[in-house]
């Protein structure tokens, strides 16, 4: 039921789905880009309409009281940017105890401009031995898009390069001036 709602919801809202031909039962998803709140409830529809039973990690600070509880139980995982917790080998861990683990990240690691892509989300991937699934968010086309597979090799900045150019043409963001800088040269601007 969830399933055809979240279907619903997308297409009364004018976007389209495209959806993975196949994907594998563990994955980690990544989502770009990241410039507006807006982002999280296309990331929360989709995974509803694709029936993914997805864990989401965002900042420690979005799960105060009274909402707190219902963020978990949605499948939200607090992550504290302020310092060093272990969270990569956290995740690692639960890749491994469990056989269809499904996380979705979005590595600007921010709404605000980025300098940066961080690395955290590649990490987990690459230690637990699992593909990278990436989606984008077209707010100009209206459309969220699967962009494919991808197996980390071990080599960060070169596979981000391959990751970033997947992008290229499949993406605008909703806040333009707040697209991570890694990002920018792969947005077609008019």
């Amino acid at each position: 039921m969830l399933q055809s709602l979240a279907r619903l919801i997308i297409k009364a809202l004018g976007w389209k789905l495209i959806e993975p031909p196949n994907r594998p039962a563990r994955m980690l998803i990544v989502a770009y880009p990241h410039t507006s709140n807006w982002d999280a409830l296309y990331a929360l529809l989709t995974g509803l309409a694709l029936e993914l039973r997805a864990n989401w990690a965002a900042k420690d600070s979005l799960f105060f009281w009274p909402i707190g509880g219902l963020l978990q139980r949605l499948g939200g995982i607090p992550v504290n940017r302020r310092q060093r917790t272990g969270f990569v080998d956290q995740m690692v861990e639960r890749f491994a105890s469990d056989p269809n683990c499904i996380l979705i990240m979005a590595p600007e690691g921010t709404r605000k401009k980025a300098d940066k892509i961080k690395s955290g989300f590649y990490y987990i991937a690459y230690e637990a031995h699992i593909p990278i699934v990436m989606f984008s968010f077209d707010y100009e086309n209206k459309t969220i898009h699967c962009l494919g597979v991808f197996e980390p090799t071990g080599h960060f900045e070169q596979d981000l390069e391959q990751i970033l150019q997947r992008y290229v043409g499949k993406f605008s963001p909703k806040n333009p001036d707040w697209l991570a800088k890694p990002l920018q040269k792969q947005w077609k601007k008019h």
